[in-house]
C-alpha cells in the first residue's frame, strides 16, 4: 500500500531581547547557573508580570515577513501544568489571541517552489532548563521567562527534505530580521515535528507521533525519514500506530519513545487575569512593518538583478546573512560583482572558516578586497599572486602596500617583455624545432621559462601571445 506523509512542524524561537518577557531580569546565554533569575521568573506570592515591549515588536516584525495578519488586541492567556521546569505552575502565553494567523513560508523542492502555510504566531515565555543524571535533575532557571515566538504550520509538509527545507528558510528569515540569533545548538530554536501516514489519496489523517526538540536543520530530515519508514513498515505488517511522544537518538539515528499520549492534555487555559488586553497603536505597527529590513528571497533577486549573479552563487551568498553583508560591503567599491562573489564564496569563506571566524569579523576590509580585485582585473598582478596578496589582506594589510613590498607588480609592458621572451628563445631552440614540429607543449614550457625570468611578474595572457607571435617570425 502507498502512504501519503503528513508533517506539521512547531517552532519555538526565543526572541533577541535584554530582558526577560514579563519581568526585567537579563537575558544570557551561558551565564552562571541562576544568576539571571527574579521573584517575578520564580513566581513569588505578590508579583505581578509585566509584557516586554521589545519582544511584542520584534513578535510584529517575524509575523510581517511571514505575511501574517497582525492582531492589534494583544491579550495573554494561562496555560496550567505542574511541572518542575515550570516555577510558577503554569505559563503566560497566547491561546487563544495569537499576534499573528495565517501566513505562509515559500521553500523550493525538487518539483519547483511550494508553500507551507501558517496557522499562528503567537508570545509566550520559555521554560527553564532540566538537567538530568544519575542523582537527580538539577534546573537552572535562568531560561524561565525568556521572550518566545511559537511559529505553527499547517500540515502542508510531504517529506523530510521538504521538512528541512522549510526550518531552513524560517531560520534565515528569523536570522535577517534580526529578531532572533537562531542558534539551534545553544537552543535558541527549536522544533517539534509532527508526523502521520495515510492511504494515498485520503483526506483522513492518520494517528501522528510528535519528535520533541530538533535542534539541527540536518536531525530534522534524519528525525522526519526514519519515522516515516518505522510508521510505515507498522502499517504495512497490519499494525497500528499509538499516538506518542518520541525523541530523535543521533547515537541510534532513531526516534525513541518517550511517552504515550492518550488524547489531548487539558491545560485548563483561561484568560491571564494579571496582563488586561492591551490595543496596540496602528501606526505603532505601521511604523515597525516599514523599516523591516532586506529578506532573503529579496536580496537573491537583487543579486540577480543588479549584479547578474547566477542562482548557485546568489543562494549561496545569502544563506548567510553575514556573508551577504560582507559581499554587498565589497560591492560598494566594485562593479566586478561576479569576481567579488567568487572571491567571497570561496576563498574568504575558507579562510574565514580555517580560522573558525564569522564574515561579520573577517579581519580582511571589503574595500581592500575590491582594491585586489581591480588589480587582477587590470593585470597589475595574476590571479596566482592575488592568492598570496589574499592571504596577506587577510591579515589586514592594504594590498597595494603588499604588491609594493613582495615586488609583485606584473610586468605589462609589451616591449620589455620582448626582450626577455627572445632571449629565453636564442637560450631554448629545442623548443622552437618541438613547435614547429606540432608540439604545442612547448609554448607552455616557454611562459614557463619567461615566468622564471621574470620571477613571476610577467603578464601570462600577454606572454603566451607574444610568444607565438615571435614563434611564427622564426
Amino acid at each position: 500500500m502507498n502512504y501519503e506523509t503528513v508533517i506539521g512542524i512547531e517552532i519555538h524561537c526565543e526572541l533577541k531581547t535584554k530582558t526577560k518577557m514579563f519581568s526585567g531580569a537579563p537575558v544570557a546565554f551561558g551565564a552562571v547557573a541562576n544568576s539571571c533569575v527574579n521573584e517575578i521568573d520564580l513566581g513569588h506570592p505578590g508579583t505581578l508580570p509585566c509584557v516586554n515591549k521589545e519582544a511584542v515588536r520584534l513578535a510584529i516584525m517575524a509575523a510581517t515577513a511571514l505575511h501574517c495578519e497582525i492582531d492589534p488586541l494583544v491579550k495573554f492567556d494561562r496555560k496550567n501544568y505542574y511541572y518542575s521546569d515550570l516555577p510558577k505552575g503554569f505559563q503566560i502565553t497566547q491561546q487563544f489571541h495569537p499576534i499573528g494567523t495565517g501566513g505562509y513560508v515559500e521553500i523550493e523542492t525538487e518539483t519547483g517552489s511550494k508553500q507551507i502555510r501558517l496557522e499562528r504566531i503567537h508570545m509566550e515565555e520559555d521554560t527553564a532548563k532540566q538537567f538530568h543524571n544519575e542523582e537527580g535533575t538539577l534546573i537552572d532557571f535562568n531560561r524561565a521567562g525568556t521572550p518566545l515566538v511559537e511559529i505553527v504550520s499547517k500540515a502542508d509538509i510531504r517529506s523530510g527534505k521538504e521538512a528541512a527545507a522549510y526550518v531552513e528558510k524560517l531560520r534565515s528569515i528569523l536570522n535577517y530580521l534580526g529578531v532572533s540569533d537562531v542558534k539551534m545548538e545553544e537552543g535558541s530554536m527549536r522544533c517539534d515535528v509532527n508526523i502521520s501516514l495515510r492511504e494515498m489519496g485520503s483526506r483522513e489523517y492518520g494517528v501522528k507521533s510528535e519528535i520533541k526538540n530538533l535542534t539541527s536543520i540536518a536531525n530534522v530530515q534524519k528525525a522526519v525519514e526514519y519515522e516515516v519508514a518505522r510508521q510505515s513498515e507498522i502499517l504495512s505488517n497490519g499494525g497500528t500506530i499509538v499516538q506518542e511522544t518520541r525523541r530523535y537518538d543521533e547515537a541510534q539515528k532513531a526516534t525513541v519513545s518517550m511517552r504515550k499520549k492518550e488524547g489531548n492534555v487539558d491545560y485548563k487555559y483561561f484568560p491571564e487575569p494579571n496582563i488586561p488586553p492591551i490595543r496596540l497603536d496602528e501606526a505603532w505597527i505601521k511604523e515597525i512593518q516599514s523599516h523591516l529590513p532586506e529578506l532573503p528571497d529579496a536580496r537573491k533577486a537583487r543579486y540577480q538583478r543588479e549584479y547578474g549573479l547566477n542562482d548557485y552563487d546568489a543562494d549561496v551568498l545569502v544563506a548567510s546573512r553575514e556573508l551577504a553583508q560582507f559581499f554587498d560591503a565589497v560591492c560598494q567599491y566594485t562593479k566586478e560583482y561576479k569576481m567579488a562573489a567568487n572571491w567571497t564564496i570561496v576563498e574568504l569563506s575558507a579562510a574565514l572558516n580555517k580560522a573558525n571566524l564569522k564574515a561579520s569579523d573577517s579581519p580582511c576590509d571589503p574595500k581592500h578586497l575590491a582594491d585586489m580585485i581591480h588589480m587582477i582585473k587590470d593585470a597589475t598582478i595574476s590571479s596566482k599572486q592575488a592568492k598570496i596578496v589574499f592571504e596577506e589582506i587577510m591579515k589586514g594589510k592594504d594590498p597595494k602596500q603588499v604588491v609594493e613590498e613582495k615586488g609583485m607588480k606584473q610586468m605589462s609592458d609589451s616591449t620589455e617583455l620582448l626582450k626577455m621572451i627572445q632571449e629565453v628563445l636564442d637560450n631554448n631552440p629545442k623548443s622552437i624545432e618541438d613547435f614547429k614540429n606540432g608540439k604545442d607543449r612547448a609554448i607552455g614550457f616557454l611562459v614557463g621559462q619567461v615566468m622564471k625570468a621574470s620571477k613571476g611578474t610577467a603578464n601570462p595572457a600577454m606572454t603566451n601571445q607574444l610568444i607565438k607571435e615571435e614563434l611564427a617570425k622564426r
